[in-house]
């Protein structure tokens, strides 16, 4: 049974997720503090997921904070953040700092389950990537059966989400794509999250692997389209 840690203040609303996750075959791990989350993480190192509520009482660590430390610590587990806030710069800020996905509440249900099954299911290494090796690609390296990428030898720490759009880029060199195909290939056809969210982890994926971020060499933007692996 897989392992998500749930990090949430308010303790109706953590129940209610609890709840749903275990209907889901999942098993929650809670967290009703930053600090506490932190610990919960040390002890249980096969967490595969993060739920993490971004606003908590002050002086607790919020969750933009816990998931800088996890991503920090070279952590590649799922991370999904919680927002009571429906403000563009929450949900840029959540998944600059490295999370995968958010969820504005309220939320049913139905959106915790499938947005935590989508994820799972990206996470999770298919038969194809086990029988491949590797994909070269100028200074790049991307080893498909440990999920890894180097530049010029040098190991780039990426997150799942990140990895998986090097592969797609990778895969296809020179071959321009939409927001919405991107979208669709990485985080699933059935993702009910904005085009914007392609945007932003594009620019975090850039500040890793160009040596100027404003001046992309190799993940190259295709004016009022898309993106593409250019080198």
């Amino acid at each position: 049974m897989k392992k998500i840690l749930v990090l949430e203040d308010e303790a109706n609303i953590r129940d209610f997720v609890v709840i749903n996750l275990r209907r889901g075959g999942y098993e929650p791990i809670e967290a009703g503090s930053g600090s506490e989350a932190l610990e919960k993480l040390k002890v249980n190192p096969d967490i595969c997921l993060a739920l993490l509520d971004v606003m908590l009482p002050e002086p607790d660590i919020d969750g933009f904070e816990v998931c800088r430390r996890i991503r920090a610590s070279g952590s590649k587990m799922g991370i999904i953040m919680l927002t009571a806030k429906s403000q563009e710069i929450d949900k840029v800020t959540g998944l600059m700092t490295g999370a995968d996905d958010y969820v504005t509440k309220p939320f049913s249900p139905a959106e915790l389950t499938a947005r935590v099954d989508a994820l799972v299911r990206r996470l999770g290494v298919d038969e194809d990537e086990k029988a491949s090796t590797e994909i070269a690609s100028g200074p790049f390296l991307l080893n498909t059966r440990n999920r890894t990428l180097e530049k010029n030898g040098q190991r780039l720490k990426l997150t799942q989400i990140e990895y998986l759009l090097m592969k797609l880029f990778m895969e296809n060199p020179g071959k321009a794509m939409s927001r919405e195909d991107i979208l669709s290939a990485v985080w699933g056809k059935d993702f009910s999250g904005e085009l914007k969210t392609v945007d932003v982890n594009i620019r975090r994926l850039r500040i890793k692997i160009e040596s100027d971020p404003t001046e992309p060499e190799y993940l190259t933007t295709v004016w009022g389209y898309g993106y593409k692996w250019g080198y």
